[in-house]
């Protein structure tokens, strides 16, 4: 059989990486973690004092030895051989990221790179413009949602999990921030493909999502 480039979108919050994962690991296929790629720009550029918005950040990214690993059914991030795995996810980066994300030519940069790692198929790609920008082409374009409370308590209990004292108010006001600031953006922002297949994991566990992108697979497969 063919197989499938799957493309994954949403906001923060939704489940993207987590879901995108399993399904990876189900199907057999690689996943790309395009959040990761970006957060690793970020924390680069607080460690060179560089500014989000600056299109020095494009230069910071070509030049940046970053690698993805799929480790024990994790996916694992290194810059220059250093494990930033969990570095990328602290608060200070997850503040950063969508401001990074905004520059042009950072953009530009990260956009060859994700495309040349899809073109053999067998994989599946998260983030925020992936169906609409990265890869228009997908095989399967998901688009997932979910309230804005439920996203925050998703981060509240995976920051409180590793230790980091945060109110969850500030955790909602900054998931409604980064909403606006990625469907705001001039290039790419984040907005549902006409062909993607919407699904709300508010009330959804994460296998219950994970069965229903496989089975979206398999209906793919067979109409193939």
């Amino acid at each position: 059989m063919k197989p499938l480039i799957i493309a994954i979108d949403g906001p923060a919050g939704a489940g993207k990486s987590t879901v995108a994962k399993l399904a990876a690991q189900k199907l057999n296929y690689t996943y790309i973690d395009t959040g990761a790629m970006y957060r690793a720009v970020a924390w680069q550029a607080i460690h060179e004092g560089v500014e989000p918005n600056n299109r020095e950040i494009a230069g910071l990214a070509r030049k940046l030895d970053v690698k993805l690993s799929y480790v024990d059914g994790k996916t694992k991030v290194a810059v220059a051989g250093q494990d930033i795995t969990e570095a990328i996810r602290t608060p200070e980066v997850s503040r950063l990221v969508a401001k990074v994300a905004q520059v042009p030519e950072l953009r530009d940069v990260m956009l060859k790179l994700q495309r040349e790692m899809a073109s053999q198929g067998g994989v599946v790609m998260d983030g925020r413009d992936i169906g609409t920008h990265v890869l228009p082409n997908a095989d399967i374009k998901i688009f997932l949602t979910a309230s804005i409370a439920e996203r925050a308590k998703r981060r509240w209990r995976e920051l409180t999990d590793k230790g980091y004292t945060i109110v969850l108010a500030e955790l909602e006001n900054e998931i409604a921030c980064r909403d606006r600031e990625d469907c705001e953006r001039e290039v790419a922002p984040l907005i549902a493909a006409a062909d993607a297949i919407q699904v709300d994991t508010t009330h959804l566990s994460i296998d219950d999502t994970v069965e229903k992108i496989l089975n979206l697979c398999k209906e793919r497969q067979t109409n193939v």
